[in-house]
């Protein structure tokens, strides 16, 4: 009779993720701001300013910045 492979797969070392790769990423995941938290930071940069026309997206990444560093 002939072997059959099982379907079961194994990852071989160069496939697996050394553990802490892994937790460095879901670490940076976390510490990465939300669109809803940019958003709003955004909006009181706005307000800050006197709620008077600028660019919006010059306050998108300037809420960014801020958030990324922790401000």
């Amino acid at each position: 009779m002939a072997r059959t492979q099982s379907n079961k797969t194994s990852q071989t070392p160069s496939q697996q993720v050394p553990e802490s790769s892994a937790r460095n990423a879901a670490t940076a995941n976390r510490t990465q701001p939300t669109q809803e938290q940019i958003a709003r930071r955004a909006y009181e940069i706005f307000c800050a300013r006197g709620a008077t026309h600028g660019n919006p997206e010059d306050d998108w990444f300037q809420a960014e910045r801020e958030l990324k560093l922790g401000r």
